[in-house]
Protein backbone atom coordinates (compact mmCIF):
# COMPACT_ATOMS: atom_id res chain seq x y z
CA UNK A 1 0.00 0.00 0.00
CA UNK A 2 1.50 3.14 -1.03
CA UNK A 3 2.09 6.33 1.80
CA UNK A 4 -1.05 8.00 -0.29
CA UNK A 5 -3.40 5.47 0.48
CA UNK A 6 -1.98 5.01 4.19
CA UNK A 7 -2.95 8.38 4.48
CA UNK A 8 -6.99 7.96 3.75
CA UNK A 9 -9.94 6.93 5.77
CA UNK A 10 -9.48 2.97 6.77
CA UNK A 11 -12.90 1.76 7.64
CA UNK A 12 -13.07 -0.69 10.74
CA UNK A 13 -14.27 -4.42 9.27
CA UNK A 14 -16.43 -5.93 12.13
CA UNK A 15 -17.46 -9.94 12.38
CA UNK A 16 -20.67 -10.36 10.75
CA UNK A 17 -23.35 -10.51 14.20
CA UNK A 18 -27.38 -10.36 13.83
CA UNK A 19 -27.19 -7.95 16.44
CA UNK A 20 -24.71 -5.43 14.87
CA UNK A 21 -26.35 -5.95 11.21
CA UNK A 22 -29.88 -5.60 12.51
CA UNK A 23 -29.90 -1.98 11.64
CA UNK A 24 -29.38 -2.45 7.82
CA UNK A 25 -31.56 -5.94 7.26
CA UNK A 26 -31.42 -9.76 8.50
CA UNK A 27 -28.38 -12.02 8.65
CA UNK A 28 -28.92 -15.36 7.05
CA UNK A 29 -27.68 -18.68 9.03
CA UNK A 30 -28.58 -21.67 10.28
CA UNK A 31 -27.58 -21.17 14.10
CA UNK A 32 -30.55 -20.12 15.62
CA UNK A 33 -32.89 -20.77 13.00
CA UNK A 34 -36.05 -22.56 13.63
CA UNK A 35 -35.77 -25.84 12.65
CA UNK A 36 -38.60 -28.11 10.95
CA UNK A 37 -37.99 -31.57 10.51
CA UNK A 38 -39.92 -32.47 6.18
CA UNK A 39 -39.78 -34.61 4.19
CA UNK A 40 -40.49 -37.53 6.63
CA UNK A 41 -38.08 -36.72 8.48
CA UNK A 42 -35.01 -36.61 6.01
CA UNK A 43 -34.75 -32.54 5.55
CA UNK A 44 -34.69 -30.19 8.25
CA UNK A 45 -35.94 -26.87 6.86
CA UNK A 46 -34.41 -23.79 8.08
CA UNK A 47 -37.08 -21.69 8.38
CA UNK A 48 -38.35 -17.72 7.62
CA UNK A 49 -34.59 -17.02 7.99
CA UNK A 50 -34.87 -13.59 6.04
CA UNK A 51 -38.33 -10.76 5.15
CA UNK A 52 -37.93 -10.63 1.62
CA UNK A 53 -40.05 -7.23 0.90
CA UNK A 54 -40.67 -6.68 -2.73
CA UNK A 55 -44.38 -5.50 -3.05
CA UNK A 56 -44.30 -2.13 -3.84
CA UNK A 57 -45.73 -0.74 -7.09
CA UNK A 58 -46.44 -4.10 -8.07
CA UNK A 59 -43.02 -5.89 -8.05
CA UNK A 60 -42.18 -9.17 -7.74
CA UNK A 61 -39.42 -11.71 -6.17
CA UNK A 62 -37.12 -12.39 -8.62
CA UNK A 63 -34.54 -15.27 -8.24
CA UNK A 64 -31.03 -14.86 -9.26
CA UNK A 65 -27.22 -16.01 -9.52
CA UNK A 66 -24.71 -13.79 -9.10
CA UNK A 67 -20.61 -14.57 -9.95
CA UNK A 68 -18.72 -13.11 -7.82
CA UNK A 69 -14.89 -11.46 -9.09
CA UNK A 70 -12.72 -12.06 -6.47
CA UNK A 71 -11.57 -8.48 -4.61
CA UNK A 72 -7.93 -7.11 -3.45
CA UNK A 73 -7.24 -5.52 -0.61
CA UNK A 74 -6.75 -2.97 -0.62
CA UNK A 75 -9.71 -2.03 -1.87
CA UNK A 76 -11.32 2.01 -2.33
CA UNK A 77 -14.78 2.24 -1.41
CA UNK A 78 -16.21 4.87 -3.61
CA UNK A 79 -19.85 4.66 -4.06
CA UNK A 80 -22.81 2.67 -2.53
CA UNK A 81 -25.98 1.82 -3.53
CA UNK A 82 -29.54 1.25 -2.78
CA UNK A 83 -32.83 -0.44 -3.75
CA UNK A 84 -35.82 1.94 -2.78
CA UNK A 85 -38.74 -0.61 -3.86
CA UNK A 86 -37.40 -3.74 -2.27
CA UNK A 87 -34.90 -5.67 0.02
CA UNK A 88 -31.99 -7.71 -1.95
CA UNK A 89 -30.40 -11.50 -0.08
CA UNK A 90 -27.13 -12.80 -0.91
CA UNK A 91 -27.08 -16.12 0.18
CA UNK A 92 -23.26 -17.45 -0.98
CA UNK A 93 -23.19 -21.16 -2.22
CA UNK A 94 -19.59 -21.69 -0.93
CA UNK A 95 -18.18 -21.44 2.22
CA UNK A 96 -15.76 -18.09 1.32
CA UNK A 97 -15.82 -14.74 3.44
CA UNK A 98 -16.85 -12.23 2.10
CA UNK A 99 -16.94 -8.37 2.35
CA UNK A 100 -20.20 -6.07 3.71
CA UNK A 101 -20.40 -2.13 3.46
CA UNK A 102 -23.39 -0.70 4.57
CA UNK A 103 -24.61 2.82 6.01
CA UNK A 104 -28.47 3.06 6.98
CA UNK A 105 -31.47 3.56 4.93
CA UNK A 106 -32.53 7.07 3.96
CA UNK A 107 -29.79 10.36 3.03
CA UNK A 108 -26.50 8.54 2.47
CA UNK A 109 -24.94 9.50 5.79
CA UNK A 110 -20.98 9.01 5.21
CA UNK A 111 -19.92 9.40 8.55
CA UNK A 112 -22.23 6.30 9.68
CA UNK A 113 -20.61 3.21 6.90
CA UNK A 114 -19.76 0.64 8.27
CA UNK A 115 -17.99 -2.87 7.22
CA UNK A 116 -18.41 -6.72 8.06
CA UNK A 117 -16.51 -9.92 7.23
CA UNK A 118 -18.98 -13.01 6.67
CA UNK A 119 -18.06 -16.02 8.26
CA UNK A 120 -18.22 -17.96 5.27
CA UNK A 121 -21.46 -19.56 5.30
CA UNK A 122 -23.69 -16.62 6.53
CA UNK A 123 -25.68 -14.38 3.83
CA UNK A 124 -27.16 -11.01 4.12
CA UNK A 125 -30.71 -9.49 3.07
CA UNK A 126 -30.20 -5.48 2.61
CA UNK A 127 -33.72 -4.13 4.13
CA UNK A 128 -35.38 -2.21 1.38
CA UNK A 129 -33.79 1.56 1.28
CA UNK A 130 -30.37 0.23 2.78
CA UNK A 131 -27.16 1.61 1.23
CA UNK A 132 -25.05 -0.88 0.38
CA UNK A 133 -21.57 -1.51 -1.42
CA UNK A 134 -21.34 -4.06 -4.68
CA UNK A 135 -20.89 -7.56 -3.90
CA UNK A 136 -17.52 -8.07 -2.36
CA UNK A 137 -16.31 -11.46 -2.95
CA UNK A 138 -12.14 -12.23 -1.85
CA UNK A 139 -9.96 -14.63 -3.02
CA UNK A 140 -11.59 -16.39 -5.13
CA UNK A 141 -14.40 -16.40 -7.49
CA UNK A 142 -17.45 -16.77 -6.04
CA UNK A 143 -21.06 -17.68 -6.23
CA UNK A 144 -24.63 -16.42 -4.59
CA UNK A 145 -28.18 -16.97 -4.63
CA UNK A 146 -29.59 -13.67 -4.89
CA UNK A 147 -33.71 -12.51 -4.07
CA UNK A 148 -34.77 -9.07 -5.08
CA UNK A 149 -37.17 -7.05 -6.60
CA UNK A 150 -38.52 -7.40 -10.31
CA UNK A 151 -40.78 -5.36 -11.72
CA UNK A 152 -42.08 -1.15 -12.91
CA UNK A 153 -40.12 1.37 -11.17
CA UNK A 154 -36.95 2.72 -10.56
CA UNK A 155 -35.54 0.70 -7.73
CA UNK A 156 -31.72 1.51 -7.74
CA UNK A 157 -29.89 4.65 -6.58
CA UNK A 158 -25.76 4.88 -7.05
CA UNK A 159 -24.10 7.46 -4.81
CA UNK A 160 -20.69 8.30 -4.95
CA UNK A 161 -18.57 9.01 -1.36
CA UNK A 162 -17.82 12.71 -0.79
CA UNK A 163 -14.20 10.98 0.59
CA UNK A 164 -13.37 7.39 -0.29
CA UNK A 165 -12.68 4.75 2.31
CA UNK A 166 -10.84 2.21 2.21
CA UNK A 167 -10.77 -1.88 3.00
CA UNK A 168 -7.37 -2.99 4.48
CA UNK A 169 -5.87 -6.59 5.17
CA UNK A 170 -5.11 -4.67 8.34
CA UNK A 171 -8.70 -4.05 9.19
CA UNK A 172 -9.73 -7.79 7.85
CA UNK A 173 -7.10 -9.18 10.23
CA UNK A 174 -8.38 -7.08 13.07
CA UNK A 175 -12.36 -8.36 12.68
CA UNK A 176 -10.87 -11.88 13.22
Amino acid sequence: MSSETQTLATLKIEPLTREAFAPFGDVIALEGAKQIPINLGTTIRYHDLAKVDVTDESGRTLVNLFRGQPRALPFEVKMLERHPLGSQAFVPLNDKPYLVVVAPAGELDEAKIRAFVTSGWQGVNYAKGVWHHPLLALDDVSDFIVVDRGGDGLNLNEQDLRASVWLTQDAMDAAA
